[in-house]
């Protein structure tokens, strides 16, 4: 609030003035390297008794002409300093020697002094020399009016902080999210415990067993069933940050561009170790090159391979670990799922009876709901994905609030309300499986899919 009353000020002082100076402020608006006219304008203010706003003006004048010197007398005389002294002129030259005289008769030293006094003027004082211009002080009084000309350091792009501080990828701190938060699954609960985070916690029992914590996870299953939130839940239960990488973040238009951001996300994870990369939409980040035209995405996915090996840091990808999800496991390159880079592969099939509940509960937490029975809607929602679920919830709540808009009477979401929205939407994991079941019966080679196989057969899917 102290700065109100000054701003006030200035506001009725800009009111107040002359239509010339608003005239001279908006062409030197416009052309704000126009030394004369700022110079100008500025006389025209100090005139009119505005110092500091000469003062300021005469400041911007110097940043554009350092040497000039107009703009320096201006300044002085804004600054109510004397004007600098000036520059004494050349002594005249030597006059030729005077042809020799015969020397004067000497005169009797007069012992009246009060005589002498009356006779002979007293000498005149040295004139006194005006104090040099001090530019130091000049300086700090309009620091805070004119920035500095040249920035030490580069900046970042939103202009907070240096360059060198800045972040290039985003890294999620440790979150909350654990296993134990994941409703149901505990068939995928188990194969991460025994697969990859058993032998993470007990580093004695890895070491005496010779387990390596080299290469990485994929999570494959129909769109909607929570594999990235999996993947944030083993993020969690590591203690580890949490990256994520998508399609959008790494392609560049440039040559080189896409292949240099794949090894600053990962030299990003080195620094943040522990740090979780989470590479989402794996298919469309590193697609089989076989079918891939363009050289870009190829090198792309070279890169990756490198990346994932270690190959581009000394130290390795010691506590690194990598996790990716994808719909389509059989369009990723097969390189990438050798052992020692994305060789465990887990899949993610839909919720099971124990979480669709606690999805159910999860998505009516907060909406006004009575008596709904979720036995009977987790019957009837079997194959439902978790996005299905929370669109489920999401159309009986639309339904309830437009039938209170109608009647003008607010009424809770029932058990009718939520039977009717599953009953008008159909299971989207149904297309995935249709296509899946073609790849686990035709293209399983080496047992990639056999879990796959089995789901099908225990679901009379085949």
């Amino acid at each position: 609030m102290d700065g109100l009353p000054g701003a006030f000020s200035r506001l009725t002082r800009m009111a107040d003035e002359s239509p010339l100076i608003r005239s001279l402020r908006a062409a030197v608006a416009a052309a704000p390297g126009d030394v004369p006219l700022r110079l100008h304008f500025a006389g025209l203010l100090l005139a009119e008794g505005r110092n500091d706003e000469a003062v300021a003006e005469a400041a911007v004048a110097l940043q554009h002409a350092p040497g000039d010197a107009d703009a320096r007398a201006l300044m002085i005389r804004a600054m109510g300093m004397p004007p600098a002294p000036p520059t004494p002129p050349a002594p005249p030259a030597p006059a030729p020697p005077a042809p020799e005289t015969p020397a004067p008769a000497p005169v009797p030293p007069r012992n009246d002094r009060n005589e002498r006094n009356e006779t002979e003027p007293p000498a005149p004082a040295p004139p006194e020399e005006p104090p040099a211009f001090d530019w130091a002080a000049a300086e700090q009084q309009v620091q805070d009016l004119v920035g500095p000309r040249f920035l030490e350091d580069p900046q970042a792009a939103d202009g907070d902080g240096t360059a060198g501080d800045a972040a290039a990828w985003d890294v999620d701190a440790p979150g909350a999210v654990r296993l134990a938060d994941v409703g149901g699954m505990s068939e995928v609960k188990e194969r991460l415990e025994a697969a990859f985070l058993a032998p993470m916690r007990n580093p004695e029992l890895r070491r005496l067993y010779g387990k390596s914590l080299r290469g990485g996870l994929l999570l494959y299953g129909p769109p909607g069933c929570g594999k990235t939130f999996i993947a944030r839940a083993v993020a969690g239960e590591l203690g580890a940050n949490f990256l994520t990488v998508s399609l959008s973040d790494v392609l560049d238009m440039w040559i080189g561009a896409s292949e240099k951001n794949i090894h600053d996300i990962f030299e990003t994870a080195r620094r943040q170790a522990p740090c979780v990369v989470f590479l989402d939409e794996l298919d469309a980040l590193g697609a089989k090159r076989s079918r891939t035209h363009h050289s870009g995405l190829r090198n792309v996915v070279n890169q990756l391979l490198t990346e994932l090996d270690g190959i581009a840091s000394g130290a390795g990808n010691e506590g690194v670990f990598v996790l990716a999800a994808t719909n389509v496991p059989w369009d990723v390159d097969i390189a990438l799922r050798r052992p020692g880079r994305l060789d465990r592969t887990l899949l993610v099939l839909p919720p099971d009876a124990a979480a669709r509940e606690a999805i159910l509960r999860y998505h009516l937490r907060e909406r006004p709901i009575e008596s709904v029975d979720l036995g009977k809607l987790v019957k009837v929602t079997e194959d439902f994905s978790g996005a299905d679920l929370a669109h489920v919830c999401e159309t009986a709540a639309e339904a309830a609030l437009l039938d209170s808009a109608r009647t003008g009477s607010v009424r809770l979401i029932t058990t009718k309300d939520l039977l009717a929205a599953a009953k008008q939407l159909r299971p989207s994991t149904e297309p995935w499986f249709a296509a899946a079941k073609n790849v686990a019966m035709f293209a399983n080679e080496g047992g990639l899919y056999d879990d796959l196989l089995a789901y099908l057969k225990r679901k009379r899917k085949l």
